[in-house]
């Protein structure tokens, strides 16, 4: 069967009058109606619940390494690009 997707779309689903909306008694949808409130507690029990110390050594920056200009992220002096000062391949391509 052909579809006219250019014809008008009739909706029997929407039955907010226009009164309704501009009076505001219309309660709009949340995302929390729509999840059980035990899937809810569960997901969140599960991500509080690890205990995992995550721990960083942050080097200074090395004599062979550049911060660029560009993005701002140490790289090393082999991807600096060439002819251009202190930015790297990646954001001089």
């Amino acid at each position: 069967m052909a579809t006219d997707y250019d014809a008008p779309r009739k909706n029997d689903d929407d039955t907010t009058s226009l009164e309704e909306i501009k009076e505001g008694t219309t309660t709009t949808p949340r995302a929390s109606d729509d999840m059980d409130e035990a899937e809810g507690a569960a997901g969140y029990l599960a991500a509080e619940s690890i205990n995992e110390d995550l721990e960083v050594i942050v080097l200074p920056k090395q004599d062979d390494e550049f911060t660029c200009m560009e993005c701002f992220i140490v790289k090393h002096h082999s991807q600096l690009a060439t002819g251009k000062k202190s930015i790297c391949m990646e954001c001089a391509a």
